[in-house]
């Protein structure tokens, strides 16, 4: 007959259990190996073990850093992705890999003493990011790299800064990006180069732009990458225009983050526009790129225009009207 803790556990891990992440499975496994008790630190250690853009990390690590320079030194041999040493561990007593193993520690062990922060270089370059606002940003890039497009399913998915943090970049969600594991590795070893100079763009201006000198009056709201205000000579009540910071002219030069900061504001700012003003029963969202389709002010801003029932005789077509002729069908 089993026991009642055996039956409690199966029923709430068959039954009750909600998951949201592979979190709870692997705690209650963790401490049922360790006789129903585990520090803090070993169930974490298991949550490593199944994170397969940290193991991907940590294998790119190994390939680049230590593994390269141990066979320079002639310490260790490669074949494929598997390493040995150049000496043989069986040619050793017992004691003697006892002693060389415990060495290693104490040079671990001296290598953390003798620094305040040894792991730096990894939180500089990707951060703690909570998981709430890792799961949208995620969700917002439709589970795949932002970079190159492979889905989440193929290769482990990380959230980058755009600007990154020792640069001063922030947690905001206009600064953050879904990249695979070697498009993020590929960004950080060209920052110096590509993605320098287009980190760099994000900070061009234009003197005589009235879009890139606007009065803080002006501004409704603002994330790090876009800006949004009310239309100068409104259409209806309400008309927003959403705009990257960059002094850019047309839409289709935009970077994707800068896309992803744009739409994040036209969501918020419509939000707050049906919560103001409950008689907006839609919107037309548009933007004009080149002066043959009527832009006069050449950089970017995104039109978000508040509709209601009996604005106009008939609404049909809706942005179709750029071509009035067009616009009923």
């Amino acid at each position: 007959m089993s026991s009642n803790a055996y039956q409690r556990l199966r029923i709430f891990l068959e039954r009750e259990m909600r998951q949201s992440h592979i979190y709870q499975p692997v705690m209650i496994r963790t401490l049922l190996e360790r006789g129903g008790i585990a520090h803090r630190r070993d169930i974490a250690r298991e949550f490593l073990t199944r994170d397969r853009s940290q193991l991907e990390y940590y294998e790119q690590i190994v390939r680049e850093m230590p593994g390269r320079v141990l066979a320079n030194r002639g310490m260790v041999e490669r074949d494929g992705q598997t390493y040995r040493l150049t000496v043989d561990p069986a040619a050793m007593t017992d004691a003697e890999r006892a002693d060389l193993i415990a060495l290693c520690d104490c040079k671990v062990a001296a290598y953390l003493d003798a620094r305040p922060d040894p792991w730096s270089h990894r939180r500089k370059s990707d951060g703690y990011i909570p998981g709430s606002l890792r799961y949208d940003v995620l969700k917002r890039a439709g589970g795949r790299c932002e970079a190159c497009g492979i889905s989440a399913e193929a290769k482990a998915l990380e959230v980058d800064h755009i600007v990154p943090r020792n640069n001063g970049g922030s947690d905001d969600p206009s600064n953050l990006q879904a990249l695979c594991y070697t498009c993020n590795a590929q960004k950080r070893d060209r920052d110096d180069t590509n993605f320098g100079a287009i980190r760099r763009s994000y900070d061009d201006r234009d003197a005589g732009c009235v879009f890139c000198n606007l009065p803080q009056s002006r501004i409704v709201a603002e994330n790090e990458l876009a800006t949004a205000i009310r239309d100068g000579f409104p259409v209806t009540e309400g008309h927003t225009l959403v705009m990257p910071r960059r002094h850019v002219a047309d839409y289709f030069d935009l970077h994707v983050p800068e896309r992803n900061g744009i739409e994040s504001l036209l969501h918020d700012q419509r939000r707050q526009l049906q919560e103001a003003d409950r008689s907006i029963a839609g919107f037309n969202v548009g933007t004009n790129s080149g002066g043959a389709a009527g832009q006069t002010i050449f950089h970017v801003h995104v039109h978000l225009i508040p509709r209601r029932v009996g604005d106009v005789e008939s609404p049909r077509g809706g942005v179709r009207g750029v071509i009035p002729a067009r616009q009923s069908y």
